[in-house]
């Protein structure tokens, strides 16, 4: 492992709260509770007689408490991320989350008094005094005709709470108290799901096979156990869009994610369309790894003889903050920020959360990034596509109140993806060598290439399922198979030979038992060839497109997806759009070409 520094790279939380214990928390508890208290007494049952001008003020207030709700939430949740070990941040974790629960129940009125007055009286959307949430209120406009009564909202709360909600938690728990046995260079070993999964990527094949086997091997065991998890998650959820009036199973998607069907259908074609551009790559893979054909195990594994490219945080710093400064001088002040402000837990530790995340700050116009960084490429990556969310909250939580901070899925990752292209930019400029550029474009065409195709045939799937169900058909282990394999090969065609235990790969993709909460998967798609055709754009205009690019950022969640890519000019109803995002996965892809002539 390489040491990130001499030093420890450890965030500094002062700025919030002076620390864990002290009565200033408390003080913000017992703050926050009695704005939610004043204004339910204020507001409760009494939203559909506002003016205009009393909803704008209603609304101001509303944002005051969430502001400051905000502070003692993510003060808890970042110090118990930190430190998930320690009594102390435990305890004030506990705290603010069960703080959090009882003040959502006590407000839980608010989102649907208003949601009403402006689906009775759609004319207050556009009134002068309320310009500030024109699309918050369009928002919970398209949500009313999908709420129920109050009494029916709360039976499907307690029948989830034992129905689907059980079988989500049954998936995790079953992967997460298995052990899997895993020959890794020879050694017969005994590990855990995390640590046999993070051998899928290993730079041994034989280490990369016996992973996928054992793992595969073992979910296929107990595959009907999974069918019944996924099955009956899926049946509820057709009842759930009967009663709620829902036109189709995304439909409740689009709404989570404010986009409409014929922008998806058109961004999933244009998916189906190039799937040959894909193809193209892994038959180039497989070449570079010295193979007639990829396996399965080699999709994502590392070139072999590549070069370990090590860097330490100093240069991950320095890199990145080039990287954001070729793009525009401003655009990487918060990049610089966040290291001088130490807002940023780097060093890897035992009690640390695992994995990498940004949160922001509203009241501090700023944000904080955990990440375990050991000095890998991917840590450099993961580093710099964090970066872009602070960047991203950076300029959205300096134009917009609170409430038009909540920025949807399909573009929540501008900042992020536009970042690691930058950064990818610079590496292939500085390489000293083609191996290293062949590895950074691996990782590249990798990376973007399963969550463009991937992923893809992960919502083809899921939409086979319940067109399937629909069709009356009983969706047994070895029928969701079959649906799987169908929607898999679409994407890869022949150019991949699959193990027989791949058959239950869908098993382990948490997405698919998330209650209530249905295609977790297009709106990565979505994300990701919306930014590479953002790319393209910045390719061709050059600094001109710079002020288009902080507008874009700045609107956070006051403009619709659509409405945002106009500001570049795009129009993401046309399946045309989604096809310059695929010319610059394919720009990777002929440079890789190129090289490995």
């Amino acid at each position: 492992m390489v040491m990130v520094e001499s030093e420890s790279v450890v965030w500094d939380l002062s700025e919030i709260f002076p620390s864990v214990v002290d009565v200033s928390v408390q003080r913000a508890m017992d703050e926050v509770s009695a704005l939610a208290e004043a204004f339910a007494a204020k507001y409760r049952g009494k939203i559909g007689g506002l003016t205009a001008e009393g909803l704008a003020k209603c609304l101001q207030e509303y944002e005051a408490y969430l502001a400051r709700l905000r502070d003692v939430t993510l003060f808890a949740e970042l110090s118990f991320a930190a430190n998930m070990t320690l009594p102390e941040t435990q305890a004030l974790h506990d705290r603010a989350m069960k703080l959090e629960a009882k003040l959502g129940k006590l407000l839980a009125f608010f989102e649907l008094e208003v949601g009403r007055l402006v689906y009775e009286k759609p004319e207050l959307i556009a009134d002068p005094a309320l310009a500030n949430y024109r699309h918050y209120l369009e928002k919970l406009r398209r949500r009313v005709p999908h709420q129920l009564s109050e009494t029916e909202e709360k039976l499907i709360i307690d029948k989830d709470q034992f129905g689907v909600c059980a079988w989500e938690e049954f998936q995790a728990k079953w992967l997460n108290t298995r052990t899997f046995e895993i020959t890794v260079e020879g050694e017969k070993k005994l590990l855990p799901f995390g640590a046999a999964y993070g051998l899928f990527s290993h730079p041994d094949r034989a280490t990369r096979e016996s992973a996928y086997k054992a793992v595969f091997s073992l979910v296929g065991r107990d595959g009907e156990v999974f069918a019944s998890a996924f099955r009956n998650i899926c049946n509820d959820w057709l009842s759930v869009c009967e009663w709620r009036r829902y036109s189709s199973p995304m439909e409740a998607s689009l709404i989570e994610n404010d986009t409409d069907q014929q922008t998806i259908d058109n961004l999933l074609k244009a998916v189906e369309e190039n799937v040959d551009v894909y193809r193209r790559y892994l038959m180039l893979k497989a070449k570079l790894m010295r193979l007639p054909k990829l396996g399965c195990h080699d999709i994502i594994a590392p070139l072999p003889d590549a070069p370990d490219m090590k860097f330490t945080f100093q240069q991950a710093r320095d890199l990145i903050t080039r990287a954001y400064e070729s793009f525009d001088e401003e655009f990487a002040y918060p990049v610089k920020d966040m290291f001088q402000r130490r807002h940023i837990d780097a060093t890897p530790r035992y009690g640390k959360q695992h994995g990498a995340f940004c949160a922001g700050w509203y009241n501090g116009k700023t944000a904080y990034i955990l990440q375990s960084f050991n000095g890998r490429l991917n840590d450099l990556y993961t580093l710099a596509h964090e970066l872009g969310h602070a960047v991203h909250d950076y300029y959205c939580y300096r134009s917009q109140t609170i409430l038009n901070t909540r920025v949807p899925m399909v573009v929540a990752e501008t900042a992020s993806i536009f970042g690691e292209l930058l950064l990818t930019d610079l590496l292939l400029k500085e390489a000293k060598t083609d191996m290293e550029r062949k590895v950074v474009l691996c990782r590249v065409l990798d990376g973007a290439g399963r969550v463009i195709f991937s992923v893809t045939a992960r919502a083809w799937f899921e939409q086979s399922a319940y067109d399937a169900i629909k069709r009356g058909e009983y969706l047994s282990h070895e029928a969701i198979c079959r649906l799987w394999v169908a929607a898999r090969d679409k994407v890869y065609g022949d150019t991949v030979e699959w193990f027989d235990e791949m058959l239950s790969e869908w098993s382990i993709t948490p997405h698919y038992y998330m209650a209530n909460f249905r295609f977790y998967n297009y709106p990565y798609v979505y994300a990701q060839l919306f930014v590479y055709a953002l790319y393209q754009k910045y390719m061709a205009e050059g600094k001109a497109f710079v002020p288009k690019m902080k507008q874009m950022l700045a609107a956070g969640g006051s403009l619709s997806p659509h409405e945002i890519a106009k500001i570049a000019g795009y129009d993401t109803t046309k399946k045309e759009f989604w096809q310059i995002g695929i010319r610059q996965y394919e720009h990777f892809l002929k440079l890789l070409e190129e090289i490995a002539k």
